[in-house]
């Protein structure tokens, strides 16, 4: 199975790329770090606070996978057309697969660049992908990786230099898709709301108030 052919059948409206929240009304955004700045006053990086994303991301990981799902790895990289014709060493799958033969299965389709800036034409997309079981991956590592975007911290992800890699965890076992967009948050979406509502129920404190009723909105007219 290819992650467009899963796509088109069960997201057929949605772009695996940031702001899933925004794109299917079935979903929830999580805040990460509860208030806590990412800098001390003396301008250090606050490493209290990149401690408690971890285990927030991780915590939330934990609540949406068993061992036994099975799962697309998804990394969007993004590129300028004709200046960046090498790249930089990925660091994503490499470091994240504990069975390095996986890596000749990874499967790779170029979009048009999906942000809306100037001289967007000029910029594209490549879109990784890897269908595995959560087992198979160093999940710690990657999550980690995804919350330090912004900051000189290890381990980071590689790759072309005019966008950090977002990475996607697609549950094809339960229909749900997992995206850490950066230290600050993360979203949830799934095709059937009843696989979502416990972790909504759970963590509720780490949903914003501003978007808890459209959350709850989603969870009851997918319920219902």
């Amino acid at each position: 199975m290819k992650i467009l052919d899963y796509m088109e059948i069960k997201f057929p409206t949605l772009e695996l790329v940031p702001s899933l929240y925004h794109q299917w009304d079935v979903g929830i955004h999580l805040s990460l770090g509860e208030d806590i700045y990412q800098l001390k006053e003396n301008d250090e990086l606050n490493l209290e606070r990149f401690r408690l994303v971890y285990e927030q991301t991780l915590t939330i990981f934990n609540e949406l996978f068993e061992p036994s799902d099975d799962l697309f790895l998804v990394t969007n990289v993004y590129k300028h057309k004709t200046e960046e014709k090498s790249t930089r060493k990925l660091k994503v799958y490499q470091p994240s697969l504990k069975d390095k033969r996986y890596l000749t299965q990874i499967q790779v389709k170029t979009y048009p660049y999906p942000f809306d800036i100037e001289e967007a034409e000029q910029y594209e997309m490549q879109q990784f992908s890897l269908l595995c079981r959560r087992g198979d991956l160093r999940v710690n590592q990657l999550l980690k990786a995804a919350s330090n975007e912004d900051f000189p911290l290890n381990p980071r992800f590689g790759g072309y230099s005019i966008d950090y890699p977002d990475i996607f965890f697609v549950n094809i076992t339960k229909d749900i898709i997992f995206f850490v967009y950066d230290d600050r948050g993360c979203e949830v979406v799934a095709l059937d709301a009843e696989q979502i509502r416990p972790l909504y129920e759970k963590y509720y404190n780490w949903v914003d108030e501003v978007d808890r009723k459209k959350i709850e909105q989603g969870l009851s007219e997918s319920g219902s």
